[in-house]
């Protein structure tokens, strides 16, 4: 009876291990099987006509895990990953706190070329605690349209510990889309891991897949974006703004597409890839010249003239001028008590209100702010004010538009409550008269002023400004606000049309004749911004931003732009032709030949604006120039790509 009874609790407790405590079996499979995951392939994203912008190279993880580690050559494996051996020591350790003892962790990631190659012939050597694992990586054929596209790297600590579990979906060592296009549609690009499960022998080394691979999961790419960027375009914007600060941003108004958003000076994308990736973020994030700013979104500025077409378009829907008001201005405005000068006072220069666009009169603009904000049915000038702040609002400034790449900002538009925090309550139409031609309490962002562009073409409607058109496979709505059409306000198209009529007269007989095109009638407006910064806690006046803004074709607007470019001085001087360049080459899809177009884009490639000091500072050329060589991409004298070879 007690061997029996031996018997009976022996065959009960095996049953009950073997059927139902999975403690043992999965310890088991932990040391007789390999869990290896296999990265996809991130999706590839194609600009307007298809081409590929970026793509995957395949670049090598050293992994480790750190039980396997065993009797290896520690002096041999340093010497080919070129570290000493209290680095080994504390990348070891490190690997064991993030992720323990018997999992996994990167050692060394992507390798370089010749590293891995070096690696790869002694690699028997070092196993079973190391291996090479493949990690896609990108790559940016066009070298261009780095704020834009963004940047991948591994996923921070803080990402991880989320308590929120929004990144549940990666693990230590995973790369993810930190900025730009690679983080809004980060969860459409990434793809699907896939794990692959290997047998492994009794020294721990792998002898091929698990139930010829019953259990494993194939990995799969991620979807690609298509969007409306023309990234030659693109590259061509990027070498005018080579050495100078400002931007350009360039829509379709037609679908809100962005054709470009040029951030200057801007830094070749690739430097962000591969080993280097991390050392070279660190030079660039402290640059003296910020390439790291995308300044089409992230930079604000007193828009000036620029934002005249919209006073005009407040006081025409408003009533208080019709497009025949004019006013006597004898070169400046004195009904203040104090005078505001304009820059151009020819006779007759504000006898209308097409002639005051054609000509920027200041004082015609402040006077049209004035009487806007002064009607009669306001009650005072502080509910006239909130009504222009309305206006100003509806046509797209003083908040996030909401394009599709992250951290754009929302400008400043001053309201009724910070005017009278500014003024204690005790104010006039004559205070801040200045927002009526584009200075004083109000800044906008290059994007918002191209969108500007966009209402005035379209006479009074918009689609949100954005970069993806379509995405591969998709059948969700990510998209769909960005196809729905905006209407602005109740504006009449007469008064869009008298607005439009006067920016066309700007390029034709105005301060914007630079910026015409053969063949192509421009609407346009110039601004030359007042630009001034504390230096040793005084306000100094600095060199004024040149600003231009414009669309065209008037008939069947085809492009809207706004350049900014600082300290360039009038708005003729740089941002007109610079824009005008622009619009030619995405239209015609050249430049013109003639002598008058060839200097024109030989002095916009070669001025340079920025101040010496500050150049000589930055280190951002002598980190673009690494990848100047062999397979690089240039612009020939007709906008279009050329490979230097």
């Amino acid at each position: 009876m007690i061997i029996l009874g031996m018997v009976a609790l022996i065959v009960v407790r095996l049953c009950y291990l073997q059927l139902v405590d999975k403690k043992y079996s999965k310890l088991a499979d932990a040391n007789a099987v390999l869990r290896k995951v296999v990265y996809p392939d991130r999706g590839i994203i194609y600009d307007r006509k298809g081409r590929s912008v970026l793509g995957n190279d395949a670049l090598y993880d050293l992994v480790v895990t750190p039980a396997n580690v065993k009797r290896i050559d520690t002096t041999y494996l340093c010497q080919l990953l070129q570290i000493d051996k209290d680095e080994f020591i504390r990348r070891i350790g490190d690997a064991i706190r993030k992720n323990g003892r018997v999992r996994q962790t990167v050692f060394y990631p992507l390798m370089p070329p010749d590293m891995y190659g070096k690696l790869q012939e002694s690699m028997y050597l070092f196993q079973p605690g190391f291996e090479l694992v493949l990690r896609p990586v990108r790559s940016y054929p066009y070298h261009a349209a780095a704020n834009i596209l963004g940047y991948i790297a591994e996923v921070p600590p803080y990402m991880l510990d989320d308590s929120l579990q929004r990144w549940a979906d990666y693990s230590m060592g995973d790369f993810i889309g930190r900025t730009g296009l690679e983080s809004s549609y980060e969860k459409v690009l990434m793809g699907q891991r896939g794990i692959q499960y290997l047998v492994k022998d009794n020294l721990n080394r792998p002898q091929g897949p698990l139930e010829n691979g019953e259990f494993d999961t194939a990995a799969v790419a991620g979807k690609n974006l298509r969007l409306s960027l023309d990234i030659e375009l693109q590259a061509l914007g990027e070498k005018f703004l080579k050495n100078k600060i400002g931007s350009i941003v360039a829509i379709d108004p037609q679908t809100g597409g962005i054709l470009a958003m040029v951030s200057g000076p801007t830094f070749d994308p690739n430097l962000l890839t591969g080993s280097m990736g991390r050392k070279n973020f660190n030079k660039l994030f402290v640059d003296t010249v910020y390439p790291m700013l995308n300044r089409g979104m992230q930079a604000i500025y007193p828009p000036g003239s620029s934002m005249k077409p919209l006073t005009a378009l407040m006081a025409l829907d408003e009533g208080v001028i019709t497009k025949d008001f004019g006013f006597p201005c004898h070169g400046g405005y004195v009904n203040c008590g104090r005078l505001i000068k304009c820059t151009h006072h020819n006779p007759g220069h504000a006898a209308n209100l097409r002639l005051a666009i054609a000509n920027s009169c200041n004082a015609y603009f402040v006077h049209l702010y004035r009487l806007a904000v002064d009607a009669p049915k306001w009650g005072g000038v502080k509910k006239g004010h909130q009504k222009w702040w309305g206006y100003m609002r509806d046509f797209g400034l003083g908040h996030p538009l909401g394009v599709d790449v992250p951290g754009e900002y929302p400008g400043r538009v001053a309201d009724t409550v910070r005017i009278n925090r500014l003024y204690n309550g005790y104010w006039n139409s004559c205070s801040e008269l200045y927002v009526g031609m584009g200075q004083g309490n109000v800044s906008t962002t290059p994007l918002q002023m191209a969108n500007a562009m966009c209402i005035i073409a379209n006479k009074g409607s918009y689609y949100i400004p954005h970069f993806v058109e379509s995405i591969d496979g998709d059948k969700s709505d990510i998209l769909k606000k960005y196809k729905e059409k905006h209407k602005v306000a109740n504006v009449s198209d007469d008064a869009y049309e008298s607005v439009t009529l006067g920016m066309a007269d700007v390029i034709t007989s105005g301060t914007g004749r630079v910026a015409a095109i053969d063949g192509i009638e421009v609407c346009g407006k110039t601004g030359t911004a007042e630009n001034q910064a504390k230096i040793n806690g005084v306000l100094t006046k600095l060199k004024d931003h040149s600003v231009f803004v414009c669309f065209a074709p008037r008939v069947n607007p085809k492009i809207a732009v706004c350049v900014i470019i600082e300290n360039g001085g009038f708005g003729a001087t740089y941002a007109a032709p610079i824009a005008s360049l622009m619009m030619e080459k995405y239209l015609n899809d050249t430049i013109a030949m003639t002598p008058k177009r060839q200097a024109m884009m030989q002095k916009m490639f070669a001025d340079n604006t920025m101040s010496p000091a500050l150049r000589e500072k930055s280190k951002l050329d002598s980190m673009n120039s690494a990848y100047a060589g062999s397979g690089h991409f240039g612009i020939d004298n007709r906008g279009r790509f050329i490979l230097n070879q």
